[in-house]
Order: C-alpha cells, then structure tokens, then sequence
C-alpha cells in the first residue's frame, strides 16, 4: 500500500500551461499518475497535455472530481493557491514552489484552521520535492526511475537525500512504499510528525527513513511522538554536521539558532528516544535493513 496518493488519486496541476509544470505534469502522466486537469487563470477551455485547463480550482474540482493538487505557482501568488486549494476542498496539495516568504505561509498555516481538522486540506511543502507512492504515482519532482515498490517510509526534509535514500532502498531490493519531501523552509504546510502518522497506520510500510537538517524543532518533536506511538522502527538521520553555527546554509530553515538545532544535538535527541541512527548518508539503507532484521552485502 502506500500513504496519500495512489494511482487511483485524481490530481491537478496549479500552473498547469508554464514551463516547469508543463515538464514535470509529463513526466507524472509518464509514471502513470491520473492528472486529470489543471488550473491557470485566463485559460480555461483550452486543452493542454489532453486535459482540460480550468480558470480555478474549484471549477476544477467540480468537473473532474479531483482529490489533489501540485503547485507550479510562483512564490509571490503561491499562498493565494494555497487558499484556492483549501476553499476548493482538495485533501492534499504539493506544492514545490521555493522563496514563499515565511510570512505568507504563517498566514496560509492561520487560514487552513478555519476548516475541521478532518476536512482540513494537508499541504506538502513548500520548497520540496514532492511525493512518490513507488511504482503507483507520483506529485512531484523526483526521478521516478529510482524508486522501487517496498515496505520502508521515507519521508526528508532535504529533496536529494530522499532520493539517495531511495537508490539504496532499491539496491538492497527493500524499495520504498511512499517517499515524502516535507521541504527545507522554515514553516512549512506539514511536519515529521505528520506523515510519520499515517506510516504508523500504512499496514504494508515496515520501517520509516526520517531524513532532517539542521535548524528547527520538528526532528526532536517527531523523535518524542515516534517513542511513544510508533510500533516500527524508524531510522533517523541529520544533515549538516560540519554546519557552523548560526550561519544559514541553503534551505530557508537550516540555520541553527538554539540549543539542539545542530545535526549532533539532534542525532542525540533521536538516540535517546529509542530511533536508530544512520552514520552518514551513504547508510541509510544498510541501517533500515538491519533494523528489519536482514542482512547487509558486505562492501
């Protein structure tokens, strides 16, 4: 199985007539995900890709039944989309876009509560790569190629460790049930502690990857919850160990500003709530597989 999307989800794209999202709505139609329309305002009924273009998304939504949505939209309308989404009653969006101000998102955080919380629309991102339920569909960015139907939950902060994940997953024949890309920013659309949820209650996901960088709570907040909720093993892993201290490096939320926002001080963290620790990057796989109990070809 997988969580949040499937190839039965019917999914549209935000942006749908630009470059970027041209390309990356090709390749998921190539994957085999079921875009089955698209929104850019002032376009609607037109035909693009062979879909049909709406104007918004509610319209949209009306007319095809879609459940989902992925944003190609730029930064400076991106929490306008976001709101158009959420008023439409899509449950999930993706959105990839990077250089949201942090204020905007504080407001699209602020609007999404005005919905209950079980029709409150679940955000992805921003400043991500997106999400793959491997072998079935994908709302992303990725390189679909590497991903391998399995049994282990990867869900990162960082888009390009997600997929080095994923490569070994794949090399040591585990693969991966559903990757998640929660994006580098700051304040993003959902957490750690989110997807490691609907992990917990994915019957055919074994083990869950939690990939996360320097700067911010959200790793020690899932460690904490995982401790006391998960029934399966979750192998953690930190980037940014040579990071110096108060210096923003890259993401928008890798910068360490408090006690426990460095990559050692939060590999602790997960340590001393009972998560398996991966060494360094190159052995994710190796440490999920020892955590399932399997063996690992020597090097």
């Amino acid at each position: 199985m997988s969580i949040l999307i499937d190839e039965q989800t019917r999914v549209i794209v935000q942006g749908f007539t630009g470059d970027k999202a041209t390309f990356h709505a090709k390749e998921m139609i190539a994957y085999g995900t079921n875009v089955v329309g698209g929104v850019t305002p002032g376009k609607g009924g037109r035909e693009h890709l062979g879909r049909p273009v709406f104007d918004t998304v509610k319209e949209a939504v009306q007319a095809t039944g879609a459940e989902a949505s992925i944003v190609f939209v730029p930064p400076a309308f991106a929490a306008d989309s976001l709101m158009e989404a959420a008023d439409a009653s899509l449950r999930l969006v993706c959105i990839i876009t990077d250089g949201i101000p942090a204020q905007d998102m504080m407001r699209v955080k602020r609007y999404l509560r005005r919905y209950p919380r079980e029709r409150r629309t679940l955000v992805v991102g921003p400043n991500c790569a997106g999400i793959i339920s491997a072998g079935r569909a994908m709302l992303g960015i990725m390189p679909g190629h590497i991903y391998r139907r399995g049994e282990v939950g990867v869900v990162s902060r960082s888009g390009t460790l997600g997929y080095e994940a994923a490569a070994q997953l794949t090399a040591l024949g585990l693969g991966v049930s559903t990757s998640v890309g929660i994006g580098g920013d700051p304040i993003n659309g959902s957490s750690f502690l989110d997807h490691l949820e609907l992990f917990e209650s994915d019957p055919d996901t074994r083990a869950v990857i939690m990939i996360g960088e320097i700067g911010g709570p959200q790793e020690a907040e899932a460690a904490a919850w995982a401790q006391k909720n998960m029934t399966k093993p979750v192998v953690g892993y930190v980037a940014g160990v040579t990071a110096p201290k108060g210096r923003r490096m890259g993401h928008a939320g890798a910068i360490i500003s408090a006690e426990g926002d460095t990559a050692l001080e939060k590999a602790e963290i997960m340590r001393r709530h009972g998560l398996l620790v991966a060494p360094s990057a190159s052995e994710l796989g190796s440490t999920v597989a020892r955590a399932l109990g399997r063996e690992v070809p020597a090097r």
